[in-house]
C-alpha cells in the first residue's frame, strides 16, 4: 500500500508507558513529533531516515478475539457516520503480530487525511473497549487504501476501469491462478481484464477472486495525485 495511512516509524519509549494507553503523533519530516500518552508518560520519536510521511500510533491492549463479520457490524457505523466508505476489514500477522486493519476512504477523494484517521481510530477504539470483541492482544491499524489499493468490492473493478491490476484467484481459471492486466469494467458479475502479452480479454467471475489490487504505474500515480508513491500516512494501535 503506497500513499495510504499506516505508521511504520520507529518509536522509542521514554519511561514506562502502560500498554493500554499510549498515543503518539508522527508528523511530516525527518523526525517524528512526539505528542503524549493518556497516562502522561511520554513517547519519544527517533529519526525516520526518510521524510514526507505522516503517522498516528496508538498503543492499546485488549483481551478478546472476534470474527470479521462481527467487527464489521461494530466498525462500519462509525465509518458511515463520518461520511466515509469502508474498503476493507482484515486480520493479518499471524500469532506473532496479529493486526486488525480497518481501511476506509472519502468517496469523493478516495483518500483520508490524518484528522480522519485519528477520529475514526478514536471511535473504533472506544467501541472495542466497550464491547471487547477480541480475545488476544493485537494491533489496530486504521488506514486509507493508498495508490496501489486493494480492490475489495465489485464496483471497484468498474471504478478503476482502464488501470492495471493483479487478480489472485481462489480457483484455477483457464490454467491461471493469477491474472495481471488492464481492467475493462464489468459484465454482470464478471470482471473484464486484458492481459498485456496476448491482448486477450478474460472474463473472471467476481466470486472466483481471492484478492485483487491495482498495480503501480505512471498512469495510476498521475490519476491519484497528490498521493505520494513513497510511503503512507498511518494509524496503528497495539491492543
Amino acid at each position: 500500500m503506497r500513499g495510504g495511512i499506516k505508521a511504520n516509524f520507529p518509536l522509542e519509549r521514554s519511561g514506562s508507558v502502560p500498554k493500554n494507553r499510549a498515543l503518539a503523533f508522527v508528523a511530516k519530516g525527518d523526525y517524528g513529533a512526539l505528542v503524549f500518552s493518556t497516562s502522561l508518560e511520554m513517547l519519544r520519536s527517533v529519526p525516520t531516515g526518510s521524510g514526507g510521511k505522516t503517522a498516528l500510533f496508538l498503543s492499546l491492549e485488549s483481551q478478546q478475539l472476534a470474527d470479521i463479520a462481527l467487527l464489521t457490524q461494530l466498525i462500519e457505523p462509525h465509518v458511515k457516520d463520518m461520511g466515509l466508505s469502508l474498503v476493507r476489514i482484515s486480520m493479518f500477522g499471524g500469532t506473532s503480530d496479529p493486526t486488525l486493519q480497518v481501511m476506509a476512504e472519502r468517496p469523493e477523494t478516495r483518500q483520508l487525511v490524518i484528522e480522519d484517521c485519528a477520529e475514526l481510530s478514536r471511535r473504533i477504539s472506544e467501541t472495542l473497549d466497550e464491547t471487547d470483541p477480541i480475545e488476544e492482544a493485537y494491533r489496530l491499524e486504521v488506514s486509507s487504501p493508498g495508490i496501489d489499493r486493494p480492490l475489495t468490492r465489485l464496483k471497484d473493478f468498474e471504478d478503476w476501469e482502464g488501470f492495471d491490476a493483479r487478480l489472485r484467484l481462489s480457483e484455477m481459471i483457464m490454467g491461471r491462478k493469477q491474472v495481471d492486466g488492464r481492467l475493462g469494467g464489468l459484465i454482470d458479475d464478471d470482471i473484464l481484464i486484458t492481459t498485456p502479452k496476448t491482448r486477450e480479454t478474460l472474463h473472471i467471475p467476481y466470486s472466483a477472486v481471492a484478492s485483487a489490487k491495482l498495480l503501480l504505474t505512471d498512469a495510476l500515480i498521475k490519476a491519484t495525485a497528490p498521493l505520494s508513491s513513497d510511503g503512507a500516512d498511518v494509524i496503528s494501535e497495539e491492543r
